[in-house]
């Protein structure tokens, strides 16, 4: 779908009601499964969740504006352990990256400098 289109059904989406928002939403659905050209991109592992639970409380006639309260307190959860697995994957490749260039032996040296001072500061500091 071009952007110009993208952009009219959200500026029509957005004069909606929570409600009638569902109700295009399953229509929508229901032409992807129908009429769809190529497969939509997964949803990531929060998406799934929130949708799940969105679909559950759909299912168990919640009402729309409950829904949707709910999911934006679900999406900001999921913002803030969006920045949670950032901030771990960062860790985790940085480790990575100083393990890799200690492990060649072109590491900074500042390893073999900080052992003889410690060695060598320490005794003579306590003494």
């Amino acid at each position: 779908m071009n952007q110009f289109l993208t952009d009219r059904v959200i500026r029509k989406l957005e004069t909606l009601s929570d409600e009638r928002a569902y109700q295009v939403l399953d229509y929508i659905e229901f032409l992807e499964s129908k009429y769809a050209e190529s497969k939509p991109a997964p949803p990531n592992v929060f998406q799934r969740f929130a949708e799940g639970v969105e679909d559950t409380m759909r299912a168990g006639k919640v009402s729309a504006s409950t829904v949707a309260e709910t999911m934006s307190l679900m999406s900001k959860a999921m913002g803030v352990l969006g920045g949670v697995a950032a901030a771990g994957k960062s860790v985790a490749s940085d480790l990575v990256g100083g393990v890799a260039k200690s492990g060649d032996g072109k590491g900074t040296g500042a390893g073999a400098a900080g052992d003889a001072g410690a060695d060598g500061g320490g005794k003579t500091g306590a003494g």
